[in-house]
């Protein structure tokens, strides 16, 4: 094969590389929530960092992230990471009717809203992101998981509304929002089974390496006496052959 083959094969790769690596920075470009640790649980406590890219191009910059906590979720509490240069908002709203959680407290105002706005000279510039960390709870038991729709504001005034739902197995949309999915609740009473059975079975296994100790020790313990007979054996066959030649040698001197 000549050079110049070789040559435009490489020319072809780099060119798929290159827009393999074009699309996908396109199609992450959006806002996402993360999870940097445990999966939350439904009826617990999360933590979650919403990154934000800025699309524009210059000089256009983003100059406000607000993300939206449906009230049907009931969430009762929010806590924002403080953010240098970013002031942060929290709004709460009252209920139309109260939302009981598992443990019987009743939720009547709940937040609908985060609001993340930066000081002059700290906007996302066309180039940057931004991570938006929080901490929240409790959180619903009744979904698998959570959507919190964002907005995003630009320095020229336009907004981009991250809010479409991701269909289940779909094609992901244009403008897909912020989601994160929900780990079962672990029951207390499966938990404790779960650790008597753990416990069971390390005893079972305790218990059969004794035996098996055990009777490796019984077995060599055997083997020990079979060869020390047999040794006691030898050493006296020995003995008197030794002593019936020195008799035979005296005899015939």
């Amino acid at each position: 094969m000549s050079q110049h083959v070789f040559k435009r094969a490489g020319f072809l790769a780099a060119t798929v590389g290159v827009a393999g690596f074009l699309g996908a920075g396109i199609a992450s470009a959006h806002v996402t929530a993360n999870v940097y640790g445990p999966q939350p649980t439904k009826g617990g406590y999360a933590a979650i960092v919403f990154r934000v890219p800025s699309e524009e191009k210059a000089p256009v910059t983003t100059t406000k992230v607000v993300v939206d906590f449906k009230a049907d979720y009931g969430i009762g509490s929010v806590r924002t990471k403080p953010l240098p240069g970013w002031t942060a908002e929290v709004t709460k709203s009252k209920l139309p009717a109260p939302i009981t959680k598992d443990n019987g407290t009743q939720i009547t105002e709940a937040v609908t809203a985060v609001t993340w706005t930066a000081q002059p000279g700290n906007e996302l510039k066309a180039t940057d992101y931004q991570e938006f960390s929080v901490s929240f709870g409790p959180l619903p038991t009744n979904v698998d998981q959570v959507e919190f729709p964002a907005h995003q504001s630009y320095s020229d005034g336009k907004v981009v509304d991250w809010n479409q739902p991701t269909p289940a197995g779909g094609e992901e949309p244009e403008h897909p929002a912020p989601a994160v999915k929900l780990a079962a609740k672990a029951e207390e009473g499966d938990a404790h089974g779960n650790m008597a059975n753990t416990a069971a079975t390390t005893g079972d296994q305790t218990q059969a390496a004794a035996s098996t100790s055990d009777s490796t020790a019984r077995w060599l313990g055997g083997a020990g006496l079979l060869v020390g007979a047999v040794g006691l054996g030898v050493g006296a066959g020995a003995t008197i052959r030794a002593r019936k030649a020195t008799a035979k040698s005296g005899g015939n001197s």
